[in-house]
């Protein structure tokens, strides 16, 4: 992904090359006029050709800021694009990982991003820009005097030697810290989740000294990073300082010796130019942690995208009817590599219906999340009307499938946009959901009815109202597949009677139906049962069957 979006830029980079030439041929004009007034004005004492070069200068002045000004364009625009482009893949990817468990699913990408940007928009991309064309002053130092070249270049390699002391050791440091940095805002961000936990029992102290010990690391090793930078920064402006005072004493020296004409002007020459050859590297020492910073930022987000490629196309498939197949599907988390199913396999025909229960951590939910297609089998097939429901588009079959997860998480958003799905609301389709599920009573009471907010996360609302906007959003729309996983874990009373209601008003529409439960009220309404232990099928067949074998009549 990366390696084809730098290739896409080749025209942008062709365009950098061009105008920093042009660029660093006019950053030798101060130099073009000093020569020129000490050869023409001084020895000539014509004003005429003072006022006619002065005029001149300020002409090539202008159009060097405006280059300037029209490559910082073009920089910004280079980055605004990388930014454009890939904004949206990364979105998709962090995705992905949380769906998958993956623990790349991290938004420390988006700030990777937004690091390598701020590196382009930076002195630093100019400098790189700017090192091939030292070549110039180089070759402009040796049409004076070959000695002034040799020295040059040797305080030049100095310094590149330093440059790259910074990236061989500086480098490694830098990456720790940043993710001892990262390690220590997981832990931070992972226990505030729990905050009013650790206040109530008393962890605060236990919890902070451990995060204080984690970011104690990160702030040692940016410490010894910061320090040898400083120390490779502090050796860069010596010898750059050296290297200016020792052209100027060896151009002196060859002065006196006869072997530079025009004494004092090619003399002062030799040594703006010798400043100027080592100008870009001591402006990559400048800015060496911006650099480095991208560096380590760009090579996280080529792990993040070789992690995560993208999906071929898919081809867009005929609206489902509902026929669920589960052909030996396996699965194992990519955290672990314990089996978590293990050889499931069933048919469930349109308009079926499904009861899947079993003990904690029986591998029921993960069964969901494979069965919606939100995370691939490790192996085996699952199919919705004969295709692989995991390659199937989301968009296209979104809209033909309900889904209430264990939690029933809701959104920052309104009631309505929540069980729209937050696509275009359609009022009728909303009643309905509302009316199957008993929110329309609730929902008369609120301030503005279907646009009242809820806030994050459902916040305004309480753990019934958040399940039951969840079970409407499911059934919004009429899908052909729903699954429900605990629906009423947060219900009471009147919520398992809406449950009910809804499940016989899916029936009544030949939805397919599977319902992840323990209470013995729900299995009434549904066909058939599934008894699911560590992963695999203990028991499956019509519902009254199944019970029968576990509870045989005396």
């Amino acid at each position: 992904m990366l390696q084809t979006l730098i290739k896409s830029t080749e025209g942008h980079r062709l365009q950098l090359f061009i105008l920093s030439l042009f660029i660093n041929l006019l950053l030798l004009t101060p130099s073009w006029y000093m020569l020129e007034v000490y050869d023409r004005v001084i020895n000539s004492q014509n004003h005429r050709t003072l006022l006619m070069l002065s005029i001149f200068v300020v002409f090539l002045y202008l159009v060097l800021e405006m280059l300037e000004w029209i490559r910082s364009l073009s920089m910004q625009e280079l980055a605004t694009r990388f930014n454009l482009n890939l904004y949206s893949k990364v979105f998709d990817k962090i995705f992905q990982a949380r769906v998958s468990q993956s623990p790349f699913g991290s938004p420390q990408a988006f700030a990777d991003l937004h690091t390598v940007e701020d590196m382009m928009n930076s002195p630093a991309v100019t400098a790189l820009i700017d090192i091939p064309f030292c070549i110039i002053t180089f070759i402009l130092l040796s049409a004076i005097d070959m000695n002034l070249l040799f020295l040059s270049v040797i305080a030049a390699a100095a310094m590149a030697l330093i440059t790259f002391a910074n990236h061989r050791f500086v480098l490694p440091l830098l990456t720790q810290s940043n993710q001892s940095w990262m390690g220590s805002q997981r832990y931070l961000n992972n226990h505030l989740k729990n905050a009013e936990v650790i206040k109530s029992m008393g962890m605060l102290d236990r919890i902070q000294e451990k995060w204080n010990a984690k970011h104690s690391q990160f702030i040692g090793q940016q410490a010894v990073a910061s320090f040898r930078a400083s120390q490779n920064m502090a050796l860069s402006k010596f010898i750059q300082l050296l290297q200016g005072s020792a052209i100027l004493g060896l151009a002196c020296w060859l002065t006196l010796q006869g072997k530079i004409p025009q004494g004092g002007s090619l003399m002062i020459l030799a040594s703006i130019l010798g400043g100027r050859a080592l100008a870009p590297i001591m402006m990559i020492m400048t800015h060496w942690r911006t650099y480095l910073n991208a560096k380590v930022s760009l090579g996280r987000l080529q792990e993040f995208f070789s992690k995560f490629p993208d999906k071929a196309d898919t081809m867009a498939l005929p609206p489902p009817e509902g026929q669920l197949t589960l052909e030996q599907v396996f699965f194992m988390s990519p955290l672990s590599q314990l089996k978590i199913i293990n050889g499931v396999s069933f048919n469930l025909a349109t308009g079926g219906s499904l009861a899947v229960v079993g003990p904690t951590a029986s591998g029921k939910t993960t069964l969901a999340k494979l069965i919606m297609g939100v995370v691939p089998a490790t192996g085996g097939k699952i199919k919705l009307d004969g295709a692989d429901i995991f390659q199937w588009n989301k968009d296209q079959l979104g809209n033909f499938i309900g889904y209430l997860p264990q939690g029933g998480e809701l959104f920052d958003g309104t009631v309505g946009q929540n069980i729209a799905r937050f696509g275009e609301l359609n009022m009728e389709a909303l009643h309905e959901a509302a009316s199957v599920t008993g929110l329309t009573d609730f929902i008369e009471t609120l301030p503005e009815k279907f646009d009242t907010a809820i806030g994050e996360d459902g916040t305004f609302l309480s753990s019934g109202q958040r399940q039951r906007v969840a079970l409407a959003r499911a059934i919004y729309g009429g899908p052909k597949f729903v699954l429900l996983d605990e629906p009423n874990a947060n219900l009471d009373e009147a919520g398992d009677e809406a449950l009910l209601k809804t499940l016989a008003y899916l029936k009544g529409k030949k939805t397919t139906v599977i319902v992840i439960t323990h209470r013995p009220n729900v299995l009434s309404m549904l066909e058939h049962m599934m008894i699911l232990i560590e992963g695999q099928i203990y028991k499956f067949g019509p519902t009254q069957d199944v019970l029968n074998e576990l509870n045989p009549q005396k």
